[in-house]
């Protein structure tokens, strides 16, 4: 037993060390700070107080220089325990100081009741020095009632008793957890050199991007995903067929990228620029419905599925024009003698 004791303490120490350092690694690269001069955050409701099924409108209102930018929050952030009905972001003001006002407006529901908090969300500001920081807006506490309440003849019920719990010994739960998970460590790492050494060439689909992209959209349409309200399904391979095709296309990373990051960088990359507010509201709308557990209005998804294709096909025009272009400019050798041939012939 003071083996197993000492094993698990030994894996506990590593497992903080772990994490210290990862923390420590996040914390250097952006500052969280209490707050910044010139920069004020403000997060309101509508309500304090709601029934289960009501709508409630939730507000962050942010006020800075025009010398500080505003990276806009992730629109899948946490909200806690609420669902996203419907929202508006990125509202841009110039105040007569000179002042910018930005605000982000979101529709909230939940169907359970109790006190919740929508926590706070992270607020990322780039100074003209390249640095950056971020600020949490601050928490607000929602009280959500039951219907129940409001009947007149509900029965007096009393609570039922808290069940005993016995405490139970993890310890040679870990133990045996980690020499398992060990095992199978070790057991994997043989297996990937014994198929490494074997020499067997990785699959390279030759086909040109677009004929992939489009194929990948046939099947996905054959999934009947929007008949059957699997929307979240539906937007992850949507949008991971796009960044698939762009990232062949342009030959970037484009997959691993967040949306965030994506647009960013959308000018460097060598997108068209008259498509970046069309495709920025495409992977915003998708980001919601994929991590906010939004619900898209009825003809948004076939929409965006006819805006995907027609974008393909737009960027392979894009490529085959500019493919054109680079053929007409090279010399043609053959030209004179073609020319003195027909000359000949006269």
């Amino acid at each position: 037993m003071t083996i197993n004791k000492i094993t698990c303490a030994t894996l506990l120490i590593l497992l903080a060390a772990v994490m210290t350092s990862t923390c420590l690694r996040a914390e250097a690269e952006i500052d969280t700070v209490a707050s910044i001069t010139g920069i004020e955050i403000v997060t309101s409701v509508d309500r304090a107080e709601m029934y289960i099924g009501d709508l409630i409108n939730y507000t962050i209102t942010v006020e800075h220089d025009s010398a500080i930018e505003l990276l806009p929050p992730p629109l899948g952030a946490n909200l806690g325990a609420f669902d996203v009905k419907d929202y508006e972001t990125d509202i841009t003001t110039r105040l007569k100081s000179g002042r910018i006002k930005s605000e982000s407006r979101f529709v909230l529901s939940t169907f359970t009741t109790g006190n919740y908090l929508i926590p706070p969300v992270p607020m990322v500001f780039e100074f003209p020095d390249g640095t950056r920081k971020v600020i949490l807006s601050e928490s607000v506490l929602i009280k959500v009632l039951s219907l129940l309440l409001n009947t007149e003849d509900s029965l007096d019920i009393k609570p039922l008793k808290a069940q005993f719990e016995f405490e139970r010994d993890y310890t040679r739960y870990f133990f045996w957890g980690a020499l398992a998970f060990l095992i199978f460590a070790i057991a994997g790492y043989l297996l990937w050199r014994k198929l490494r050494g074997k020499g067997e060439a990785e699959f390279v689909d030759l086909r040109s991007a677009w004929e992939i992209a489009f194929e990948k959209l046939a099947i996905l349409e054959q999934k009947k995903l929007i008949d059957e309200e699997k929307f979240k399904e539906f937007y992850l391979e949507l949008t991971d067929i796009l960044r698939a095709y762009l990232g062949r296309m342009y030959a970037r990373n484009i997959v691993d990228m967040t949306t965030a990051e994506f647009f960013s960088g959308y000018s460097g990359i060598g997108l068209p620029a008259t498509t970046e507010k069309q495709l920025k509201e495409l992977f915003e709308h998708a980001d919601l419905v994929k991590f906010a557990k939004y619900i898209p209005r009825a003809e948004r998804p076939e929409t965006d599925f006819a805006y995907t294709h027609d974008f393909i096909e737009l960027i392979r025009r894009e490529f085959q024009k500019e493919s054109e272009q680079e053929l007409g400019n090279i010399p043609d050798k053959q030209q004179p003698a073609a020319v003195n041939a027909e000359e000949g012939s006269l």
